[in-house]
Parts: structure tokens; C-alpha cells; sequence
């Protein structure tokens, strides 16, 4: 009788984790008019032209290549770069993906921080990068039996009252959470002669977007005696869809 009660308490507390929604699901995509926001996000498997642009200003050099759903699938499941936690891509069609190299040929130290970096599309819509946290939180969030890693990642078999080990349920989502921050742009330094790589999410656009503008804003240099920047670089990118 107690087993089959604490099976149905773990039931009804699952259950009551997968009826909310998460907070981030909830917040608006993108930075334009209200009646725009219903089209985002549609996951439509993009194909963005060119495959790679790159610039250079003042000693950095910047490039920048849309990475598709194949290109992904590929990347994640290299078990040389993520080891154990090699497996499927923690984003899904609803996130428009790109991945950055940086290489800093300055004679100083760079700072940069992909939370500066917007996406804009030709209807004057503006998207924010999406960070770690946001991209674990949707992935939980999209999990059939709700929960919270908190609570239930240390439960052991029979904690529950019954044999199965609920923290392995957890697994999925401590998994994107590690691939997501491997393979994440962080905000930081780049020294000189230091080139560093990495992923940045937006929210997916409008299915009918046909430019769009990458703007990787706020790169921090020539930094004086009190380590303060005395110039800020923008490296725009202009993609289209491609046909």
C-alpha cells in the first residue's frame, strides 16, 4: 500500500511539473511590434547564404558561419570534443544557430561578451542571443515529466518507495546543460595571439525572412593603465535565405 502510494505522489508531482510552463517560454522572442511575435520560432530548417564571412578591424578578425541542423548533428555527436557527453544537438529547429571564430592579432588584450550580439531581421525585428541558462531551462521545459534537477537528481532507487532510479530521469537535460556550456562563445578576454571558438543561439525567425544582419557588437580593445577600453568594435554580417 505505502509502495503504491509514493508511486502515485511521485505521479501526481511529475505531472504537476510538466503543467507549468517555463518562464522562458513564456518571455517575447524578439525586440519588435507584438503582432510579429505569433511567427516566430515556427522551426524552419534554415539555409542561410553565405555559408562564412569574415572581417577584420583593428587587429581582430572575426568569422562567422550559420550552422545548419546537419552541421550540428555532426558537431555533438564528436566524442573527441564532448567524450562521454557526445550524443544528440541540445538545440531544436526553433533556434538559429552560429558559430564564431575570433582571432585577436592585436598587440593588447580584447574583451568581448556574446550578450551584446543581436540578430535583426528586414521587418525591423531584433533578437537577443540565448544563453546557457534560458537554452537548459527550454529543454527541461520540453520534458514530458517536468521536474526540477534540484529535487530529484540525487534520488536513489527506492527513494520513492519503489525500484526505478529517478535521478537517471534527469540525464537528458544534465546533458544538454554540458554540451550547451562546452560549446557556448563565453564572455571574457582574448589575449594576443589567442584565437577562440564558439556557438551562439537566437531565437528562430520569421518563416518568411529574407535577410538577415548579424551584429557582433560590443568587442572591447586598446585598454588603458585603469584596464579601462578605449574603443568598442561592431562586426556586422549581412545573410540572406537561401532559395
Amino acid at each position: 500500500m505505502r509502495v503504491a502510494l509514493m508511486g502515485l505522489g511521485l505521479c501526481l508531482v511529475l505531472s504537476g511539473c510538466a503543467s507549468k510552463k517555463s518562464s522562458v517560454m513564456l518571455e517575447r522572442r524578439s525586440v519588435g511590434p507584438l503582432d510579429e511575435e505569433v511567427a516566430m520560432a515556427a522551426g524552419k530548417p534554415w539555409h542561410i547564404e553565405p555559408t562564412v564571412l569574415t572581417q577584420e578591424q583593428h587587429g581582430v578578425e572575426i568569422a562567422a558561419h550559420p550552422a545548419s541542423q546537419e552541421y550540428l548533428t555532426q558537431l555533438f555527436l564528436n566524442k573527441k570534443i564532448f567524450g562521454e557527453f557526445a550524443g544528440k544537438s541540445p538545440f531544436s529547429t526553433d533556434h538559429l544557430v552560429f558559430y564564431v571564430k575570433i582571432a585577436n592579432h592585436h598587440t593588447q588584450k580584447i574583451h568581448m561578451s556574446p550578450g551584446a550580439f543581436v540578430l535583426l531581421d528586414e521587418r525591423g525585428n531584433q533578437y537577443q542571443t540565448l544563453g546557457v541558462d534560458p537554452l537548459t531551462a527550454l529543454a527541461e521545459a520540453r520534458q514530458s515529466w517536468g521536474g526540477a534537477r534540484g529535487v530529484l537528481s540525487e534520488a536513489k532507487p527506492g527513494y520513492f518507495g519503489i525500484g526505478i532510479p529517478v535521478g537517471s530521469l534527469l540525464k537528458g537535460s544534465q546533458r544538454d546543460f554540458a554540451l550547451l556550456k562546452q560549446s557556448a562563445l563565453q564572455t571574457g578576454y582574448l589575449y594576443p595571439g589567442v584565437t577562440y571558438d564558439g556557438l551562439v543561439a537566437f531565437w528562430s525567425p520569421r518563416t518568411d525572412t529574407k535577410t538577415l544582419r548579424l551584429i557582433l557588437g560590443e568587442i572591447k580593445t586598446d585598454f588603458n593603465a585603469k584596464d579601462e577600453p578605449q574603443a568598442s568594435l561592431d562586426f556586422p554580417f549581412e545573410f540572406t535565405a537561401a532559395k
